[in-house]
């Protein structure tokens, strides 16, 4: 996909002058604070030790585990980085691993633990761990729990992320990309629902 001026807008296929494009513009704060978080995770200059080509495959590794149009938009942004080519592949291979429905986990016991759902934990194996480096492999798995598992979600999950060398305000950044990704892969599917609605489909 062709970088846009409104990457959401990209995702979702609205077209300029269209009635999804009369929609989004009668929100322009909201509009413009989707765009600026985007260019806050990946174009705004590193503050934090996340390589960009990290920063683009653990987005990219959310997207196709969610599926869409977002999975190739991100993946050709990590394709055009050095090396590039060979993470990306690498990264579907995960994403194919990963694969899963969810969500799973458990709730504290009480009325909700009749909704709790044990679910596979992702971990990459040892000849694509060697490939991606530790530091990258503990981010998927990470993200992997974040997607899939975030009922469990616990202090000491941070443990392994800190022994691989993420520092609190790089996990903090990564959190937020993981949540981005998942709200803006959920906001383009609502678009793309939206715009066939308005053509009758």
């Amino acid at each position: 996909m062709t970088q846009t001026t409104d990457v959401l807008d990209g995702l979702a296929g609205v077209a300029p002058g269209s009635a999804l494009d009369t929609l989004r513009r009668e929100r322009p704060q909201t509009r413009d604070n989707v765009q600026a978080s985007y260019a806050a995770l990946f174009e705004a200059p590193d503050e934090t030790g996340i390589a960009q080509s990290d920063r683009l495959a653990v987005a990219s590794f959310v997207a196709l585990l969610h599926g869409g149009p977002a999975a190739e938009y991100y993946l050709g942004l990590l394709e055009a980085e050095p090396e590039g080519g060979k993470l990306a592949g690498l990264i579907r291979r995960q994403a194919e691993r990963g694969a899963t429905k969810g969500p799973y986990g458990a709730y504290p016991p009480g009325p909700l633990s009749r909704e709790d759902v044990a679910g596979p934990i992702f971990k990459v194996e040892a000849a694509d761990r060697a490939a991606l480096g530790e530091r990258l492999t503990t981010a998927l798995e990470h993200t992997h729990q974040l997607v899939f598992h975030l009922r469990d979600a616990k202090e000491s999950d941070f443990a392994p992320l800190k022994a691989a060398g993420w520092s609190t305000s790089a996990i903090v950044t990564l959190s937020q990309i993981v949540a981005y990704l998942s709200f803006q892969i959920r906001a383009a599917h609502g678009l793309q629902v939206l715009g066939l609605h308005a053509l009758g489909v």
